[in-house]
């Protein structure tokens, strides 16, 4: 299985769009991105985007190199916040100083051999090789959405019996090291129409108020007379220290 870097072989990122489609669920891919912070990764951080391919592509991984100052307020609000300043660092031309994980896409019918566990190792990798000490990574909780009226800050707390993490990714990110920081209610902003939610969601949202929906880790709120959903995709910082490419 090869790594493979968008700056290497940006041609096999033909199916990105599709990959998306089979990965997320479809109001997911809507998040509110006004700059297209999103669609410029390829563009202007190439080196920071992979693929692992064998004959075909099995998995996509997004990061971005950021400004953090190692602090855990300095963390931020989340996916959209770090995005931003990611892009905003770099045009200011000032040094990153860790790896933000943004995505980490494996295909359906390739899930369940390990493969998240390969993926952070070459996020962690590309970290090391471009001198950065951390790999930070704003998780979403596979678990979650099967309990969208518990707030993620109660969520993140929860342990099975031997005490590890009941999510089974924040579980994957701790046994590697990786330390869990603090819960991020207020994330990732998506808002559409009534009409486009009810399309996302396959549901139909007749009145005002809260609903829990398919796919979705926190309710929606409807508000018809301003013919508008308003979500927020809660996230958790987990925080993981990089060694250098020599191992020291």
């Amino acid at each position: 299985m090869q790594v493979i870097r968008y700056s290497e072989r940006p041609e096999l990122w033909k199916d990105t769009a599709q990959i998306t489609r089979e990965v997320w669920p479809e109001y997911n891919t809507h998040s509110e991105d006004p700059h297209n912070h999103w669609g410029r990764l390829f563009d202007e951080f190439p080196e920071y985007q992979f693929v692992l391919y064998d004959d075909e592509v099995i998995a996509e991984g997004h990061t971005v190199p950021c400004a953090w100052d190692g602090t855990d307020d300095g963390l931020g609000d989340g996916i959209d916040a770090m995005l931003a300043a990611a892009f905003e660092a770099r045009a200011a031309a000032r040094p990153p100083t860790a790896l933000c994980a943004l995505a980490a896409e494996v295909r359906p019918k390739f899930q369940g051999g390990g493969l998240a566990n390969r993926m952070l190792d070459v996020m962690a990798d590309i970290a090391a090789g471009a001198g950065l000490a951390h790999l930070i990574a704003p998780v979403r909780p596979s678990l979650k959405d099967r309990y969208p009226l518990i707030p993620i800050e109660r969520y993140v707390t929860w342990t099975r019996e031997d005490g590890e993490p009941f999510d089974p990714w924040i579980r994957i990110h701790t046994r590697r090291g990786g330390r869990i920081v603090k819960p991020i209610p207020h994330s990732m902003r998506i808002t559409g129409t009534v009409a486009e939610w009810e399309d996302w969601t396959g549901m139909a949202f007749p009145g005002d108020g809260d609903y829990t929906f398919p796919a979705g880790l926190a309710p929606l709120t409807i508000d018809r007379s301003a013919d508008r959903g308003f979500y927020w995709e809660p996230n958790v910082w987990l925080v993981h220290s990089v060694r250098p490419p020599d191992g020291s």
